[in-house]
């Protein structure tokens, strides 16, 4: 389970957390313009946008679990089980595997319009990276600099890009489905509500923060998206980067996942493994991980670009403690 927002500070900021019960091994790639990027069905990419973002790497291949490129936009995979329907290659489509679409869309859009005029003729095919690595089922969501984003479905009536206009993404149920749940939730506010159940009686305020009393706060992917929009619609703007960047984990913290309060199976848990968050007008890519803290940066235009190879950076996971005295 995942969650994922845009949020919106002068300048925009973009990312996820990734809830997973297992450590993946990724890291933060870089792949430079003149990288080619392969795809099964459609023509490879010799020359493109470069693109940053958190991924693994197979057989010289990055799987992208979410990045950006150097126009601004930013796009992330998220689980999707149930719903996620991909196709078999239709001819006439253009056939993209589901593995392939993050840097697929990357490549090539230099903003969310862009990236829907790519997926108008597009087809999720049912293609797995390998025996070892099979197709994950997930939905999408792209966003850009100017704020604008978009969800991405693939389900068994087809594929769906809805507009988004919250900025947030979580998992199932279906994006319709989950704005219309937002309604549920129309009276949450920062300030403390009116007595309009009985206005003559003195019912008092007992506790601040009672506009929130009704927010969900549970693991669940609904719970988490009404609160991670709570969250992103009321966090105020910073005066700098620093100031934007922590807010924005802030949102994101508000909605991660502790270690032990998930379980998936048998002492098994899903946990917050790592928080992202990309600055879309400057290219700079922040992390924290649930072992370290500490946000630490990678700038995409502090490296040539122009090459043709992978440039990796491992995640920095060791907590790093002030010790004052």
């Amino acid at each position: 389970m995942c969650t994922s927002i845009i949020y919106t500070a002068g300048d925009y900021y973009f990312g996820r957390n990734l809830d997973l019960e297992v450590d993946l091994g990724q890291k933060i790639v870089i792949t430079p313009r003149n990288k080619t990027l392969e795809f099964r069905e459609i023509p490879n990419l010799e020359h493109h946008y470069a693109i940053i973002g958190m991924s693994i790497i197979r057989d010289d291949y990055p799987l992208y679990f979410d990045g950006i490129n150097e126009k601004g936009v930013g796009m992330a995979g998220l689980n999707f089980n149930g719903p996620a329907h991909y196709f078999p290659v239709q001819q006439g489509k253009d056939n993209i595997a589901s593995f392939e679409l993050v840097p697929y869309i990357l490549a090539s859009a230099s903003s969310v319009n862009e990236a829907k005029k790519l997926l108008a003729n597009a087809n999720i095919a049912n293609l797995n990276f390998s025996d070892k690595l099979q197709a994950a089922p997930l939905h999408w969501i792209v966003a850009d600099k100017t704020g604008a984003s978009i969800t991405v479905e693939s389900t068994i009536e087809g594929l769906k890009v809805y507009d988004n206009p919250v900025g947030v993404l979580t998992n199932n149920p279906e994006f319709p489905r989950q704005l219309v749940n937002l309604s549920n939730y129309r009276g949450i506010s920062p300030t403390a509500p009116e007595n309009t159940i009985a206005p003559e009686v003195d019912l008092p305020v007992y506790s601040r923060g009672f506009g929130s009393h009704f927010l969900p706060g549970g693991m669940d992917s609904e719970s988490r998206f009404v609160k991670a929009t709570f969250a992103k619609m009321h966090t105020p703007v910073g005066n700098s980067e620093v100031e934007n960047i922590t807010n924005y984990f802030h949102i994101l913290q508000s909605v991660e996942q502790q270690k032990g309060l998930d379980e998936i199976a048998p002492n098994t848990y899903e946990y917050t493994i790592y928080s992202d968050g990309s600055n879309l007008s400057k290219g700079i890519f922040y992390y924290r991980t649930y072992e370290n803290s500490q946000i630490s940066s990678v700038d995409m235009h502090k490296e040539n670009l122009e090459t043709s190879e992978l440039i990796t950076y491992r995640v920095q996971n060791q907590q790093e403690i002030n010790y004052q005295n």
